[in-house]
């Protein structure tokens, strides 16, 4: 053993998983993980989809980690409030911890709608308390309105049908899921609402949530017993203010290509950190599962003293209505997307893949196609040109389509 210190701060599948890697890769410092959450660390996939749903409850939840047997302390319950990178000191509601590294994954924190602060009826969905409220709801039959018709809207609306709950989703946008796809590739899944029976209504911005209704823009009051707030997400980074860690203008820590900030020893990794992509010729901040599982292998070897650049192909997915949608990579301006299969013409399983001029992919959605993402995913990972005639056709492997 030595007497360096590695102090985690957050929780969650990043944090977990990091502290999980140093052990694996070799640290045989002090290792220390902490969250603000007075529960041990778990996955956050399963809250919208399996809890909600009733296929599964919280110990499904629960990371395969044993932190006991890897030697790490976990403090559950306990909440970061500063940080002084020039003493190494990180401040906690219980006092400070002194640190040789120290690695941020404090994640993000859902968006909410102006007013509605202590409402007993309105909810987020972002922790495994929020999802044992929201599953109350719908086990009670009670009626529901999902406020935004993002990944985090469309399965709650899955799961409060499924229950037999009355639901509603309300999206300002023209569009369900903007921002994520364009609306070419989204307007097929407004039917898929209709279908289930929810009642999609786009373009109504939300004026005012009461106890037991929705005010819309345009007048109309709907009745819910309950409110799910579902509009989006923001780095949880606000307690770093005056540390001096630099952050991006959409509130990431701003990471380097091997995830350390701009202060010595400090590293950040999943929801809460932005990271550039030369893959993708961006910065990028992603709020996704696979980012929060592949980052922690860099972020040790750093600690480690090798060098590892963190760069993957972006990578969700979403259980809604029956079906399983997948997305991988992320496609610019320009990029040619080419359909594999057609909605309109019936297919109930369909894809789509993003192609740069000279036949890279860029990126891929998938509807129910298991195979194609399977393979795309490779492709998107190798950059390898295909053939757009090919991509085309639905009947020919992805795999079979590069030049």
């Amino acid at each position: 053993m030595t007497d360096e210190r590695a102090v985690i701060v957050g929780a969650g599948l990043a944090g977990a998983w990091t502290a999980a890697r140093l052990r694996e890769q070799g640290f045989e410092g002090r290792v220390t993980l902490l969250g603000a959450e007075p529960h041990p660390p778990y996955d956050r996939p399963p809250l919208s989809k399996e809890v909600l749903l009733g296929t599964g409850d919280a110990a499904d939840t629960a990371l395969d980690i044993d932190f006991a047997a890897l030697g790490i302390d976990l403090l559950p319950g306990r909440a970061a409030t500063g940080l002084r990178p020039a003493a190494r000191l990180l401040d906690t509601d219980t006092g400070p911890l002194p640190y040789d590294h120290l690695v941020l994954a404090t994640g993000a924190e859902p968006v909410t709608l102006p007013g509605t602060a202590g409402q007993p009826n309105v909810s987020v969905l972002r922790t495994l308390d929020d999802a044992r409220r929201l599953k109350r709801v719908l086990d009670a039959r009670r009626s529901v309105v999902a406020v935004g018709a993002g990944w985090i809207g469309a399965e709650t609306a899955t799961a409060a049908r499924a229950a037999g709950c009355r639901v509603t989703v309300v999206e300002a946008a023209h569009q369900p899921l903007p921002g994520a796809l364009p609306a070419a590739f989204a307007e097929p899944m407004r039917r898929w609402y209709a279908e289930a029976g929810a009642e999609l209504r786009t373009g109504h911005a939300v004026t005012a949530v009461r106890d037991g209704e929705v005010e819309l823009a345009d007048g109309t009051v709907i009745g819910a017993d309950a409110v799910l707030v579902g509009i989006g997400s923001r780095p949880a980074t606000g307690w770093l203010a005056g540390s001096g860690i630099g952050l991006a203008p959409d509130g990431s820590v701003r990471a380097d290509e091997r995830l350390r900030t701009d202060a010595p020893g400090v590293y950040a990794v999943g929801d809460c950190a932005s990271y550039p992509s030369a893959r993708y010729g961006r910065r990028l901040l992603v709020h996704h599962w696979d980012n929060a599982l592949t980052g922690p292998a860099t972020v040790a070897a750093g600690i480690l003293g090798r060098v590892e650049v963190h760069d993957p192909v972006p990578y969700f997915w979403s259980e809604q209505f029956g079906r399983r949608v997948q997305f991988a990579g992320r496609h610019a301006e320009g990029d040619l997307p080419v359909r594999r299969g057609d909605p309109a013409a019936g297919d109930a399983a369909w894809s789509v893949c993003w192609l740069r001029a000279d036949g890279t992919p860029t990126a891929l959605l998938t509807v129910d196609k298991p195979r194609d993402l399977m393979q795309g995913r490779r492709l998107l990972q190798r950059a390898v040109p295909l053939d757009p005639a090919l991509v085309a056709d639905p009947s020919v492997p992805l795999k079979a389509t590069a030049r």
